[in-house]
């Protein structure tokens, strides 16, 4: 039973500036150069809050996590941020260009608070492994806030749309926020206060069962302030945006690997022993590479060495997904890449966009791009209730939800 509840969040108010001036992407999308450009665009932005600076005296009194919780008093107190008079759940739209091919999309979902299940509970399903890193910084920025400032993606099976067409009514009217991020990508939010619909929406969530696209880090750190709190009634709940699998707006990109830093790498040793498990094939264009990818059977990857790209297609046939495949057979069997380096991404990074992959290994800045499909929905949801879990980056969901639009006080 998916347990869905309306919400008194805090929300930028029309003292703090304009929205676009305040909002960010979620905080692990967030560059250096990124993050300078937010904090050159308002004091208020929310950066300061989820990605503070780290100064040289910083001592266990007076540090990040302390000055994000004086952020969030202050703007609270100066009437930056306001708190909704009445629960409410929001409907959430995003219109979008989907990189490499332009086509437009809209992506409909809505905001509002989850119940914090363990994933033995057979509610709420992963599919992606985390690291304790991450968990353990946004669980510091947790205890010392008792805030969540973004919202954790979460999907659900719908293929009637009966939720999106409540969305949709509700839509009717001009938005209450609305702006456009750095990406193009358009957000629009419409409060849903009516009690009525409000219920209706409920009643349609409850026997669904929850897929984490995003957020599977911060999901995790709610759990353990759950565990930590047990009389705190609202850590027992964390905010989602909520998103119907069946969207046709509802898209996966591609993350590609870029391998460098290995010790005495040789191309053709590579294309050797990839040969042993892999068909290996020159192919003239990034073009003609996509082209052959189309309906080609799992285990069909790329591959850029310099200029040059080939096509590696699995001799044997499997039941496993390209990004696994990958991993175990190539990154670990071949180059000898550890699951520690890889989770270190210490010989591994991750680059959205064909060309921008291509392009790394013909100007050396990587050794080999490992180019990737983009996953299917269909496989995600597989995997995940039959309750597997995929590589790190094994999907992309474009574009991200905004950070800001909406805050959660776990104590009011």
């Amino acid at each position: 039973m998916a347990r869905i509840f309306p919400f008194q969040p805090y929300r930028y108010s029309p003292r703090a500036g304009r929205l676009s001036d305040l909002v960010t992407q979620p905080y692990d999308k967030i560059s250096p150069e990124m993050r300078a450009r937010y904090l050159a665009r308002s004091p208020h932005n929310l950066v300061r809050i989820i990605l503070g600076e780290r100064l040289p005296g910083d001592d266990s009194k007076t540090n990040v996590y302390t000055r994000a919780a004086g952020y969030l008093s202050d703007w609270m107190a100066g009437g930056m941020l306001v708190r909704d008079q009445e629960p409410c759940l929001f409907a959430y739209f995003q219109d979008f260009c989907v990189p490499d091919t332009g086509e437009r999309l809209s992506r409909r979902g809505f905001i509002g608070l989850g119940a914090v299940e363990d994933y033995s509970a057979g509610v709420v399903h992963r599919h992606e492994q985390t690291l304790s890193g991450p968990k353990q910084d946004r669980l510091e920025l947790l205890r010392h806030t008792h805030a969540h400032f973004g919202q954790i993606f979460m999907l659900y099976p719908d293929p009637e749309r009966a939720v999106d067409r409540l969305l949709e009514e509700s839509a009717q009217a001009a938005p209450d926020e609305a702006m456009v991020d750095e990406y193009g990508a358009e957000h629009r939010v419409w409060k849903i206060s009516d009690s009525a619909r409000i219920s209706a929406i409920r009643g349609m969530m409850a026997d669904k069962k929850l897929l984490i696209a995003d957020g599977h880090h911060r999901y995790e750190t709610a759990l353990a302030f759950r565990n930590e709190n047990p009389g705190l009634e609202g850590a027992a709940r964390v905010m989602m945006t909520f998103v119907n699998m069946y969207s046709p707006g509802l898209k996966i990109l591609a993350t590609h690997r870029l391998v460098s830093g290995l010790a005495n790498f040789d191309a053709a040793e590579f294309l050797s022993r990839a040969g042993r498990t892999f068909e290996v094939e020159e192919v003239r264009s990034p073009d003609e590479l996509q082209g052959r990818w189309q309906g080609a059977p799992r285990g069909t990857l790329g591959a850029a060495i310099g200029g040059q790209l080939y096509l590696l297609r699995l001799r044997e046939p499997s039941d496993q997904l390209d990004v696994p495949i990958l991993h175990e057979m190539l990154l670990g069997g071949v180059l000898g890449i550890s699951e520690e380096a890889v989770r270190a991404e210490k010989n591994l990074h991750y680059v959205r966009g064909l060309d921008k992959a291509i392009e790394a290994a013909r100007r050396g800045e990587a050794q080999i791009a490992f180019l990737l499909r983009a996953t299917s929905i269909e496989d995600v949801a597989r995997i995940s209730f039959s309750g597997g879990v995929m590589p790190q980056k094994s999907t992309d969901f474009y574009p991200k939800l905004l950070s800001g639009l909406t805050i959660y006080r776990v104590d009011g």
